[in-house]
């Protein structure tokens, strides 16, 4: 049975993002288990990494929101779901789920979406172009946080027909795995960030966007410096501003403000994140939004860091609190200050036992190999 199914997975980008490499991983999976796997995508940064003989890459504007794009990528997403004989259909993102509805309901293919976020919601034009995440035969939440709000902001659009279920997004643990770092290659990040490892590095990833919380993350070490003005640490703030220039500006002028500027660095990207989050002492995620899954922070377990993460979405389900990281009160500078210390201030043996049990809570709940199984399993489901 397994060797009939053909599966299409169709994502806007295929960058470093959660949904991205889930879908990446997802698909080299599917391959390695009997499936024909397909990703219909615009471009992005894991395109090159990408098994060519595992996975078949179509190329589409399916990032657009373009309603004539639209409709005109459901038309040659018909072709290809006829020319490969597709079997399921699997949209990760709102543009191309309107194509896909489309083209699987002409070619009465099955349809299963993963609701990745929140999104924006506030008009109801908004919210209708939003439901069409729910117009699948397979309706998948990346959390218990992104279930909860689906089921109390869509619940008119859900239909009881329609299967609904959470699987938990997962990363590759052996990935992000601290023992497969290289020293050679940590002494050559630290040179080239220049890090003093005389001193803490605390580090903050994420794109540069207003929700992320850097701004916060920069008021909470000033905090620090107040509280423990003898206790220097680095900080590194890593991400790109995907063009949100004046942001980035206002950061920076933060940061001069603070007369943080020997101690905050700012980075667009590193190729290799494991090896960012191995010559960190503190890993921080400061969104001031919910996050519908958290991967900073199952990463930074994964790698054996303690993680201070605000006490919203789904980082409440990822971190076990006072355990495998630190939850502090969301949008409250103060309150990021007092757990930066804390962990500052901690011994190594307890840093060490963080770490240990950071690891073993994403192996057992939040490994790509348990989630891609839990798709596949639906995947036969469906088809049965």
């Amino acid at each position: 049975m397994s060797s009939k199914i053909k599966i299409l997975q169709v994502i806007p980008r295929l960058g470093y993002g959660g949904a991205e490499t889930g879908c990446y991983d997802l698909a080299h999976y599917l391959s390695e288990n009997g499936c024909s796997s397909y990703i219909v995508t615009s471009g992005g940064e894991l395109i090159k990494y990408i098994d060519k003989k595992k996975v078949k890459l179509i190329k589409l504007p399916v990032q657009s929101k373009n309603p004539l794009l639209i409709l005109i990528n459901s038309l040659i997403l018909i072709l290809v779901i006829l020319f490969f004989n597709i079997s399921i259909v699997h949209a990760r993102s709102r543009a191309p789920a309107w194509s896909c509805l489309f083209a699987t309901k002409i070619t009465r293919r099955k349809f299963v979406t993963t609701f990745h976020g929140t999104y924006n919601f506030k008009n109801p034009l908004k919210k209708y172009y939003n439901s069409v995440m729910l117009k699948s035969d397979l309706i998948i939440a990346g959390s218990n946080f992104i279930f909860s709000h689906i089921n109390e902001n869509y619940s008119k659009c859900l239909d009881l027909n329609k299967k609904f279920l959470v699987i938990f997004r997962g990363i590759n643990t052996e990935y992000f795995n601290p023992n497969k770092i290289h020293h050679s290659d940590e002494k050559k990040l630290i040179s080239q960030w220049n890090i003093n490892k005389e001193r803490p590095l605390i580090l903050l990833p994420g794109r540069l966007t207003s929700w992320k919380g850097q701004e916060m993350f920069i008021e909470a070490l000033n905090l620090v410096n107040k509280e423990m003005p003898d206790q220097p640490f680095s900080a590194v703030i890593l991400g790109s501003d995907q063009g949100r220039k004046v942001y980035k500006k206002k950061l920076s002028r933060l940061v001069e403000q603070y007369r943080l500027n020997n101690q905050v660095q700012f980075f667009d990207k590193c190729e290799l994140m494991p090896l960012a989050y191995k010559i960190s002492d503190i890993i921080v995620s400061a969104s001031i939004e919910p996050e519908a899954f958290g991967r900073v922070s199952v990463e930074a377990q994964s790698m054996e860091k303690p993680i201070i993460a605000s006490n919203i979405g789904g980082s409440k389900e990822t971190i076990v609190n006072d355990k495998t990281g630190f939850l502090f009160e969301a949008g409250k500078p103060e309150e990021l200050s007092k757990k930066i210390i804390h962990a500052l201030n901690l011994d190594e043996s307890t840093l060490k036992f963080i770490g240990i049990e950071g690891r073993k809570n994403v192996i057992k709940k939040f490994n790509i190999e348990k989630m891609c199984f839990s798709t596949y399993s639906e995947y036969k489901k469906l088809i049965n």
